[in-house]
């Protein structure tokens, strides 16, 4: 699974990178945040596009993963 590490970065960067990671790995990935809002935008994003996701809280992070 690809990991995407978007921490430290304001929306909508972290939803431009999971849309690009997942052109590349349309099976799913593994995106990391550092933030409720990206963690958010980017579920609201992937759900629309019909994939499901899983969030974890892993200390200063929140990790989505990503499948289809």
């Amino acid at each position: 699974m690809k990991l995407v590490n978007a921490c430290g970065r304001a929306c909508p960067e972290p939803v431009l990178m999971t849309k690009k990671a997942l052109a590349e790995s349309p099976e799913g990935i593994s995106v990391t945040v550092d933030n409720v809002v990206a963690a958010e935008n980017i579920a609201r994003f992937v759900k629309g596009k019909g994939y499901a996701v899983t969030q974890r809280e892993e200390k200063d992070a929140i990790c989505l993963d990503i499948t289809w």
